[in-house]
């Protein structure tokens, strides 16, 4: 038996949703959320925006950058290739024990550095373009 997959959603329309995401939530979760977008645009102008898993923002370019999940008490932003990823300020904060995945967990009034996450968004953009295998990456 095989499960229909349901028709992708075009970009304007997830851009469209994400917008509606944060006016939802309405509080910091969605102040944050919104932040760490603006962050995300301005380190990867092309980035791409998607609507995916039953209403989660995804950010892609060459493959998926990260996720944007909001939860009671935090914002999770997952980077689907964290692990890959050289981390010098210490952003990842959550799912460390993954051999793929790593996320930064925001609680209320935490705010995350926005030059070492941009540098954090543009290594992944880096690693989702440049056609490489997924390994650990050595520091420059």
């Amino acid at each position: 038996m095989s499960m229909k997959k349901p028709a992708s959603i075009d970009a304007t329309t997830a851009a469209k949703l994400i917008d509606q995401r944060i006016a939802e939530l309405g509080d910091w979760r969605g102040e944050t959320l919104a932040r760490m977008r603006k962050l995300i645009h301005q380190a990867a102008p092309d980035v791409v925006e998607e609507w995916k898993w039953m209403g989660t923002p995804v950010w892609s370019l060459g493959g998926i950058i990260c996720t944007g999940e909001s939860y009671k008490d935090k914002v999770k932003l997952t980077f689907a290739k964290g692990a890959s990823l050289n981390d010098p300020a210490g952003l990842f904060n959550a799912s460390l024990e993954g051999n793929a995945r790593r996320a930064i967990d925001i609680a209320e009034g935490q705010k995350v550095d926005a030059n070492a996450f941009k540098t954090l968004i543009k290594a992944a953009v880096e690693l989702n373009t440049s056609g490489k295998k997924t390994t650990q990456r050595r520091a420059k």
